[in-house]
């Protein structure tokens, strides 16, 4: 028996595997993303640690750092684990990861340089009810409550230890949650001016009447003390209110979100984009105000943001102004610039309205959550009427001879899928207003059957996979669209004659009626 035993070449294989296996595990781990969310993590935790450790109660600078530091990177582990189950995008959205880490430390910031200019604590109150609005304005209210939370236990040591006459640190952390939770729930979208001066009113209140109640539990409370300090932190809350509100579009910037003020804006038909459609491409711009309404109504019976499908709709065809002759609701009863050309140079201007529709878009600086709906409003479906002309002509050259059909996947619009609910009502409306507009008669059980099929193979075709609409909500959307355009193609009673011909050529000496109904 030899000294070393022979191994199977399969165990050889898979030895020469593990430095392989383990490198490409180590690569996917040190990707540019993670490096650079790595990268956001660290230099937020050093900022921090040096805000909240400046002129910390007297103690040493060595033995401050370590405290802080412990602190802030305990606070930061669960703060990334809440956004990595929560709101996971941000951890390859740099410029959405910096902005908040960048948002936290001037908070912070300003916390400490209250406190140590004015001696009050006032100042972590405004700055987590401005991190509670601002957020709330950029996502969820879940999301935002608990990253506002874990800002809050920073902004308790920011401001320093409390002195006579001020709140205590839980009391204080009480006071900031009140405002917190308060404008978490009470702003959900601002469409007026007046929004976030109600908001910040509402949310002063509830400041002071929490500060005003633990502070009066002390035993050693004086009422006007307790008063006095109450009414700063709720000033403060109030002031931040009046601050947001002129900072906004710098906000809506930084975290690329469009308010519902904002989408208010580009709603308006003397924007650019909008009067230039409406001159060069009418049928487009009559078109798109129909997609609008129909998929507000739609977006409005599931529960999402309605104002933004409207607003999408209005802009999601804007590339056809580079060649609006090209599509059909411009042609104005003239001949179709189609019959000059083959299947596969229409396609190729049918699909290039998306990519133009982009162009545009970043051309005229159009908020990205509209730039969705100019990409996605044909996800990869297929352009039929092109593909079966396609077939068609294939099917003549061919003759006798065996000849291979054209590749479905020549005709099929580029992508992306839908990734929102909103985005996939404004495809699903696009097409079935359309379709139904080709009806040569309009009743509402034709409609109701266009809706329902068109959804479906919309479903079946996969163009639903990545905004996770349920059946349920496909459902609504449905019965809304139906009822939308059973309203707009709703019918009429027959004129007494007939209004496309002059009266002198009518029989009769009726005149036409003028009464309508």
């Amino acid at each position: 028996m030899g000294l070393f035993k022979k191994t199977s070449p399969r165990r050889n294989q898979v030895r020469k595997n593990i430095p392989v296996d383990r490198f490409q595990q180590i690569s996917r781990f040190a990707n540019r993303d993670n490096l650079l969310s790595a990268l956001i993590w660290v230099v937020f935790v050093v900022l921090s640690a040096a805000v909240l450790s400046f002129d910390f109660n007297g103690q040493p600078l060595y033995r401050t750092l370590i405290l802080t530091t412990t602190l802030v990177v305990l606070v930061c582990v669960v703060a990334l684990l809440y956004i990595g189950h929560y709101q996971k995008r941000l951890i390859k959205n740099h410029t959405r990861a910096g902005s908040l880490a960048g948002l936290f430390i001037l908070l912070l910031v300003a916390t400490k340089l209250v406190a140590l200019l004015f001696g009050h604590t006032c100042g972590a109150t405004g700055s987590a009810v401005a991190a509670a609005v601002i957020l709330s304005l950029a996502y969820d209210q879940r999301f935002t409550m608990g990253v506002c939370m874990l800002f809050a236990i920073l902004a308790v040591f920011a401001a320093g230890s409390p002195v006579a006459g001020q709140l205590s640190n839980i009391n204080l952390l009480l006071t900031m949650s009140a405002g917190v939770v308060t404008c978490c729930f009470s702003l959900k979208e601002i469409r007026t001016r007046m929004k976030l001066l109600k908001v910040s009113a509402v949310a002063a209140a509830m400041v002071f009447l929490t500060a005003t109640t633990v502070n009066l539990m002390a035993e050693d409370a004086k009422p006007t003390g307790v008063l006095s300090s109450a009414g700063y932190h709720a000033g403060a809350a109030f002031l931040v209110g009046l601050l947001i509100q002129s900072l906004l579009p710098l906000i809506e910037k930084a975290f690329r979100v469009a308010t519902s003020m904002t989408l208010l804006d580009y709603s308006d038909a003397n924007q650019p984009l909008l009067k230039r459609l409406a001159m060069e491409a009418p049928g487009t711009f009559s078109h798109s105000l129909m997609i609008g309404s129909i998929a507000e109504a739609a977006a409005e019976a599931i529960n999402r943001n309605g104002l933004l499908c409207r607003v999408g709709a209005y802009y999601h065809d804007i590339g056809k102004l580079n060649k609006p002759g090209y599509f059909v609701e411009n042609e104005m009863g003239s001949a179709s610039r189609h019959k000059e050309l083959s299947p596969a140079m229409s396609q190729l201007v049918i699909v290039g309205h998306v990519k133009d529709g982009i162009e545009l878009a970043k051309e005229y600086t159009l908020p990205t959550v509209l730039r969705q709906f100019i990409e996605t409003h044909h996800g990869t479906t297929l352009i039929e009427h092109f593909y079966d002309q396609a077939k068609k002509q294939t099917a003549k050259k061919a003759k006798s001879k065996v000849s291979e059909p054209p590749a479905e996947s020549e005709f099929r619009y580029p992508g992306p899928k839908p990734r929102t609910k909103e985005a996939a009502i404004v495809m699903l409306a696009d097409t079935i207003e359309g379709a139904v507009r080709s009806l040569s008669e309009i009743t509402p059980t034709k409609i109701e059957a266009v809706v329902h099929n068109l959804a479906m193979k919309r479903l079946q075709d996969g163009q639903f996979d990545e905004c996770e609409i349920s059946l349920r909500e496909l459902s609504r959307v449905e019965m809304s669209i139906s009822k939308t355009l059973s309203a707009h193609y709703h019918s009429r009673i027959a004129y007494p004659q007939r209004p496309d011909i002059p009266p002198s050529e009518q029989s009769g000496s009726d005149k036409p009626a003028r009464e309508k109904n």
